[in-house]
């Protein structure tokens, strides 16, 4: 029976160490393609073994059994489990979703293809929406290094007028906004399509004056997600979103604890997720590493 073809992944043997220098350099191109590729080897390595145990468990007739058979099985093996791997709803595809899940990238697309970003999922009364689908990982600064620096720039001066106010380092904010908005890249639009130019995720609620944007996302009632309607203050700059997010941290006194351990990133980053900033469970992880990706772009542009 002639095994279907594969393309998910490099056709080179599992383990092949030129298949695993392919992955390293492609994984900064494409993250999401290498996540796929890294998927399919783990199941073809998982396939090898597999298949080995079946052989030692199955008795040796003796009459060609030898180290030169023992190689060919060996090498058929690792060709066979490279064939079957990484098929539609096979193993890769579980392994590949935990693999992104980890970088935070979200598998949703659009009718087109491309990657879709919904806004992500807010504890009930929560002030501020969850970065968990829209976050940005170090996989998207590597992909786009010019677009991440150009983020870091451009809001600077913003940053650290808020840092002047809250005692929060510049880069920490940031990176939240990064977090939050994909390096700026997948901003909450107004119903004309134009920035709302919030960077934090922040809603309106009844105080609110401002102009809103409301937007489609998924909220948390009792554990359980649902498909709701939020609104989200609107800025007329980038400026007015780190200001008003320097009178959140400031006058709410659930933030108390941030302000308190913002002198380390990890203090911050844990202070806001324990505070319920986001109901994503790895954020203070995730906003971590996102620090550390900012901190290294400020170094470059001083």
């Amino acid at each position: 029976m002639a095994l279907p073809p594969s393309s998910a992944a490099p056709v080179g043997l599992a383990a092949d160490s030129r298949s695993l220098d392919s992955l390293r350099s492609s994984a900064a191109r494409d993250p999401r393609g290498a996540a796929k590729a890294v998927a399919k080897q783990f199941e073809a390595l998982f396939m090898q073994e597999l298949m080995k145990s079946m052989r030692a468990s199955t008795e040796a007739s003796g009459l060609l059994d030898n180290e030169g058979t023992q190689l060919g099985n060996e090498l058929l093996d690792k060709q066979i489990a490279t064939q079957v791997s990484g098929l539609p709803g096979g193993l890769a595809d579980a392994i590949a979703r935990q693999i992104e899940r980890g970088m935070g990238l979200s598998r949703a697309q659009d009718a087109s293809g491309a990657v879709a970003a919904p806004l992500p999922a807010r504890a009930a009364g929560a002030p501020v929406r969850d970065g968990n689908a829209a976050a940005a990982t170090p996989g998207d600064a590597v992909s786009g290094n010019a677009k991440a620096q150009e983020f870091v720039a451009a809001n600077l001066n913003a940053a650290r007028a808020a840092e002047a106010s809250t005692g929060i380092p510049a880069a920490f904010m940031i990176a939240q906004a990064a977090h939050e908005t994909g390096w700026g890249r997948r901003d909450i639009r107004m119903a004309d399509g134009s920035a709302s130019n919030n960077l934090f995720g922040i809603k309106a609620g009844p105080g609110w004056k401002g102009a809103v944007a409301e937007v489609r996302t998924t909220e948390y009632v009792d554990g359980q997600p649902r498909s709701v309607v939020a609104r989200f203050r609107a800025y007329a700059s980038r400026e007015e979103s780190f200001a008003d997010y320097a009178r959140l941290m400031k006058t709410s006194p659930r933030y108390a604890p941030v302000l308190a351990n913002a002198g380390s990133a990890q203090g911050f980053a844990q202070g806001l997720q324990r505070a319920g900033y986001a109901t994503d469970p790895a954020y203070a992880d995730k906003l971590g590493r996102v620090i550390n990706t900012t901190l290294r772009l400020q170094r470059a542009l001083i």
